[in-house]
């Protein structure tokens, strides 16, 4: 049959266009399995287990009946991780751990389960040997090697059916596969990384850790358009899906969950890539904020948050006159068709001419925010670069920009203000419709409510 490798459309013919999700030329041949598969899957224990559960599922309950007790969560001894994961992993869950190449998902899985002593854990690696993990062990905990080291396990096997022998003999309590695209089953005739391949070991693996109740963390790889390297399906498989997250050239990764079924989706964790591992970043606030920047034009803090995290981010303008004809846009993490309508708003509502001017904007420290609370920051630094003159120092803002100019309310204010309270600012610009229901008297910090962006910019510059 033919499927197509963006949605996993099956067809009995070859297509040009997929008619499900629209891509051209993604209908690839597989060779379908000449015999059904086994009932019961043999493969991960005996067969009546399987089939026995299948029996107890196909029972009608009464909603009353069920029992709603959380399972204890394993603790994975990182914060960082533990808050993704909504307060640890859950026993029978399998979790799917995506990114880019070179990102460190190895190093997290890796750096992870070396923390994990309590528990015996097996490592099965279809892309390094097993001298390269024992070197990478070594730099990443070295404390670890030194004690009795027996509750990490390493498997260096591609095959499907020899993994599952393996977890039969050493029963494992926690079980990695890195990655799944490397790993094959006899009963799909094609390569490692097809998308049958990919959906049949994703499904066995799904019923192993259902049946066993052993938590099952996947590995994959990722495309050239940053989704999932795969069948979609695949993601509708797992309970949790997490994004690594970052850039290369810059020492801070981001940990970012898509999908959980067992927490909330808008958490976030922080690391710093050191040549150690991984080290978690517990006040983000104080990395991202150079303390070097007074005098300097062009420079605005904002109080941003990205899931339920506060964090102070330093917002970068240049405003130059443009050297050619057409003026120049560029953002680097922030929506840059955002920054055109801010620009838009400060020419029409404000007065500002911008319209033959080159506009360059950065978020410092390498970070995506995608917080509309940033909006009051970045037209403080273009307007600050502009007429190239410095905020004062002991200022920052947060506020959403409306098209009519006006400064519309953000959520969670109150823990905005704290974190800019904490780390020493004595002002800080907000809309003036959060302050209904806001205590100001339990704060320190001076409070500049805004309803136009025209009182925000006579508040910083004068």
């Amino acid at each position: 049959m033919y499927v197509c490798e963006n949605c996993g459309q099956e067809s009995a013919k070859w297509i040009g266009k997929c008619p499900a999700c629209g891509q051209w030329n993604t209908y690839k041949e597989i060779k379908t399995a000449p015999q059904p598969l086994s009932k019961g899957r043999g493969t991960f224990g005996n067969s009546g287990g399987v089939s026995d559960r299948g029996r107890d599922v196909a029972k009608v309950l009464r909603l009353k009946d069920i029992s709603a007790h959380d399972d204890p969560r394993i603790d994975m001894h990182d914060n960082e991780l533990n808050r993704v994961l909504g307060g640890g992993l859950v026993p029978g869950s399998i979790v799917l751990l995506g990114g880019e190449p070179g990102i460190g998902k190895s190093t997290l899985t890796l750096q992870t389960m070396l923390n994990l002593t309590d528990k015996r854990v097996l490592y099965v690696s279809g892309e390094e040997s097993a001298h390269q993990l024992k070197m990478r062990a070594e730099r990443l905990s070295p404390l670890y090697l030194e004690g009795d080291g027996g509750g990490f396990l390493i498997l260096c096997e591609n095959s499907l059916e020899a993994i599952f022998d393996h977890i039969k003999e050493v029963e494992p309590e926690l079980l990695v596969i890195d990655s799944i695209q490397t790993i094959s089953t006899e009963d799909v005739e094609s390569s490692a990384g097809s998308i049958a391949q990919v959906r049949e070991c994703a499904s066995a693996l799904l019923r192993f850790a259902k049946t066993s109740g052993v938590p099952v963390i996947l590995i994959g790889h990722i495309t050239k358009e940053g989704t999932l390297a795969g069948p979609k399906i695949l993601e509708h498989i797992v309970d949790t899906v997490i994004q690594f997250e970052g850039d290369q050239h810059y020492m801070y990764r981001i940990l970012r969950s898509i999908k959980n079924r067992f927490g909330s989706t808008s958490e976030l964790g922080i690391y710093e890539m050191q040549q150690t591992g991984l080290r978690q970043v517990s006040n983000p606030s104080e990395l991202l904020l150079t303390d070097n920047h007074d005098g300097l034009s062009g420079v605005a803090i904002s109080s941003a948050i990205e899931g339920v995290r506060p964090f102070l981010v330093e917002t970068q303008a240049l405003v130059s006159s443009a050297a050619y004809g057409t003026p120049q846009r560029s953002a680097t993490g922030f929506d840059q068709r955002r920054l055109n309508m801010l620009l838009a708003v400060l020419e029409k509502r404000v007065g500002f001419k911008l319209m033959q001017k080159d506009v360059f904007l950065n978020i410092a420290g390498g970070l995506r925010v995608t917080d509309m609370a940033m909006d009051l920051s970045v037209i403080a630094a273009v307007l600050s670069s502009n007429v190239d003159t410095p905020i004062e120092e002991g200022w920052c803002m947060a506020g959403e920009v409306g098209l009519s100019g006006e400064v519309r309310p953000v959520a969670r204010i109150e823990q905005r203000i704290s974190e800019a309270e904490k780390l020493g600012f004595q002002h800080i610009i907000i809309p003036k419709y959060n302050l209904s229901g806001l205590n100001r008297n339990k704060f320190k910090i001076e409070l500049v409510p805004v309803r136009k962006v025209e009182e925000a910019l006579r508040a910083l510059f004068g």
